[in-house]
């Protein structure tokens, strides 16, 4: 009987790291599951299977993942690419409201707690020989203050502990947890990411065995590349 695919679950499937990651998993022979706001459940095809979700409610995470295993299977990579951010005055953080600091940190910490907990209860049903790989798309805003961006940071910060904790608390079981964090060569912020260099270093991080450094610093064309030094804005 043939092999069974592997699937890639990508939460927050947008038109640059989103579809870069379909295109690279889906060349290698991955099923590939896109969830997001922007995309149509008719477009799915017998190799991609397309969910609106609103990651501004964690029931989406939930049934996303219910979604996929019902019709792929049980995803052994998923990425969370899903970030929200409502931007304030450098000098006022305080000026958003609170609704909009709870949607933001729902979309950036919650429905990411929720995604990893769904990975991990899918993870013990695979093989050891499955990838069982979890993906957290994020940014310098977990080692750096930048103007405006309070909530999103409060987002990132709290994302990247939860992966910290992750990486080390699963690795005996051979789940992996990775931060990710597209730098330029000096070690600055990158704000034009490249989707393609985003989706090669995370099939990367799938296929290979143990667990690496959690918090994945990468420079385009150069790949993971370790920075000693806190970002100062």
């Amino acid at each position: 009987m043939a092999a069974k695919s592997p699937i890639v679950l990508v939460l927050g499937a947008g038109a640059n790291i989103g579809q870069s990651v379909a295109r690279t998993f889906a060349s290698k022979g991955y099923k590939v599951a896109l969830a997001a706001r922007s995309i149509k459940a008719s477009d799915s095809t017998a190799d991609q299977l397309n969910i609106p979700s609103d990651f501004s409610n964690t029931d989406s995470v939930v049934d996303a993942f219910a979604k996929v295993k019902r019709v792929f299977g049980i995803p052994s990579v998923v990425i969370y690419n899903a970030s929200a951010a409502h931007f304030t005055p450098a000098d006022d953080p305080f000026a958003i409201s609170l609704a909009d600091f709870t949607r933001d940190t729902t979309v950036n910490i919650h429905s990411a707690f929720v995604a990893a907990q769904q990975a991990v209860a899918g993870f013990a049903e695979l093989p050891a020989s499955a990838a069982r790989t979890f993906i957290y798309t994020g940014n310098v805003l977990n080692v750096a203050i930048l103007p405006r961006f309070v909530s999103q940071g409060v987002g990132k910060s709290g994302a990247a502990h939860m992966i910290w904790s992750a990486s080390a608390a699963y690795k005996d079981r051979g789940f992996k947890f990775y931060y990710a964090d597209e730098r330029k060569a000096d070690g600055s912020p990158k704000y034009r990411i490249n989707g393609d260099a985003h989706a090669k270093l995370y099939l990367d991080l799938a296929t290979t065995e143990t667990q690496r450094p959690w918090m994945q610093t990468f420079v385009q064309g150069e790949g993971y590349k370790e920075f000693h030094n806190l970002y100062q804005a």
